[in-house]
């Protein structure tokens, strides 16, 4: 067995379960290695099985040689088959990725089958995603991969970028740029927000043409390998006014103390509280209104929180995004994002793109 698959395996009895069933494909793929787009884990102590349909049983075969690969059809009757065959009772499922629709099916599958009467789903998670928050080499390899793709478009497009354009139109050239430099697709829909469009952090790009001397917040990122990146630039063509000036200096002063002041053994809250502490001083603690960041790895948004009421313990090994922001309404926003390692000495930034 792997050594992701021997600790999910060891965690069975200290949670009183008999196997676990992993559902979600970042879990799926991180667990056993196969990237397709249909597929189960059962895990037992003793067992690893990866049941999928004929579409996939080859490519399964050969990315995931610690399982044994079962070719199924729709229904839940291989799980029955299953479990009489192994003898398992206590069964645990991701609760928060398994539909209620799909749970209760599961449920009636295993009460038609008379001999099944002693077995029980168990609502259980974290058996992945508790390890996949701490990145080994390989996936440190992988996210950087993803990051050098989101950061070359970055300081490729920015350059180009020209009033009068639209919104749409640069995110385009955002995506098209970001794939010519490696990226397998995208790891969320790229924001472009110019002008009073930048005071919604999450507005997505229209058809407004961009007009010189303000805002405009860019927020992509790639995925390469099943690993995603993401980067925010606030820039301007032309010359920035003075609100501008001064809104981007509190910003990118509150992003810097947090990267360069957090700490191992720092809560969520912690991290947070450093950036957030900087534009609270400077007059503009409500126009800061979500959280400083996010664990990225094979999901763009996964743990841990850097937020308030984020009581997570932030230890080495661990990515996450350092991204305050600052939103006027009417005028615009400004934020600025980029992904840390945390190391026993501190913060480490992977994003190489220009501030």
């Amino acid at each position: 067995m792997s050594d992701r698959l021997e600790r999910v395996a060891g965690q069975l009895a200290e949670r009183n379960l008999d196997a676990i069933l992993i559902s979600a494909p970042e879990n799926r793929r991180y667990l056993s290695g196969f990237t397709g787009s249909s597929g189960y884990l059962l895990i037992t102590p003793s067992r690893a099985m990866l049941f999928t349909d004929s579409r996939y049983s080859e490519q399964a075969a050969n990315q995931a040689p610690d399982f044994q690969v079962i070719q199924v059809r729709g229904g839940w009757g291989w799980l029955v088959e299953k479990l009489k065959e192994t003898g398992v009772q206590r069964v645990g499922f991701e609760s928060r990725h398994m539909t209620v629709a799909n749970y209760e099916k599961a449920l009636d599958a295993l009460k038609e089958d008379g001999n099944l009467g002693k077995v029980s789903l168990v609502a259980a998670s974290g058996f992945a995603e508790e390890h996949r928050v701490f990145k080994d080499s390989e996936e440190m390899a992988l996210l950087q991969k993803a990051i050098d793709a989101s950061d070359s478009a970055m300081e490729a497009v920015c350059p180009t970028i020209q009033e009068g354009m639209t919104e749409k139109e640069v995110a385009w050239r955002m995506e098209m740029a970001m794939r010519e430099f490696g990226a397998d697709g995208l790891s969320f829909d790229t924001i472009v927000a110019s002008g009073p469009n930048g005071a919604m952090a999450h507005h997505m790009p229209s058809d407004r043409p961009i007009q010189a001397g303000e805002p405009i917040v860019i927020d992509m990122g790639a995925i390469a390998d099943g690993y995603c990146s993401d980067i925010t630039r606030t820039v301007v063509v032309g010359e920035p006014d003075e609100t501008f000036n001064k809104i981007y200096d509190i910003v990118l002063g509150a992003q810097l103390t947090a990267i360069n002041t957090v700490k191992a053994g720092m809560s969520g809250e912690d991290c947070d509280g450093l950036s957030r502490m900087v534009i609270a001083e400077a007059g503009y603690a409500d126009n800061f209104g979500h959280s400083l960041g996010h664990g990225v790895g094979l999901e763009v948004h996964e743990s841990p929180r850097v937020g308030p009421n984020s009581p997570e313990t932030l230890e080495p090994n661990m990515v996450f995004t350092v991204e305050p922001g600052i939103y006027l309404t009417g005028w615009g926003g400004v934020r600025i994002e980029d992904i840390v390692v945390l190391g026993d000495d501190g913060a480490k930034v992977l994003s190489k793109a220009s501030k």
